[in-house]
């Protein structure tokens, strides 16, 4: 008796699932753990090149904040989120709200948050202690 041909159906089934190398390991990163939040890191001449993964239900003054010792965030961030949506609010009030795709600027001075079920991916460019001068940004929020 003759074996059926798997269908392309059938055959994509039983294939493993491919990682999702949006979120899979970097080659070449250094990656750490804090607060729930996943940072792979990668220096780029003075600047360093960041995908960091916000984790669902992750809020910065939940989860960041005894450990940081700060009311708020107090770095720039600055980069593209490629997944997900966050949702910034400054010490005034005024709460900017990003949902991928899209830039982010976030001056420092804020508190942060996921939005939804799933995990927010930020891919961030800094200059370490040097962000704000570097790309000539304002050391907290102003209304654009």
């Amino acid at each position: 008796m003759a074996k059926k041909k798997p269908t392309r159906t059938t055959a994509a089934r039983s294939r493993p699932k491919a990682a999702d190398p949006l979120v899979a390991p970097m080659k070449g990163s250094k990656r750490r753990t804090v607060g729930g939040v996943k940072m792979d890191v990668v220096r780029a001449g003075t600047a360093r090149v960041k995908r960091v993964v916000y984790p669902a239900g992750f809020r910065w003054s939940d989860d960041m904040k005894s450990m940081v010792g700060t009311n708020l965030c107090m770095h720039a961030h600055v980069g593209f989120l490629a997944r997900g949506e966050i949702h910034i609010e400054y010490a005034d009030g005024c709460v900017e709200k990003y949902k991928a795709p899209q830039v982010v600027v976030i001056a420092p001075g804020h508190d942060g948050w996921v939005v939804g079920r799933r995990p927010a991916v930020l891919i961030e460019f800094d200059f370490e202690g040097d962000t704000l001068k570097r790309l000539g940004m304002p050391k907290t929020h102003r209304h654009r």
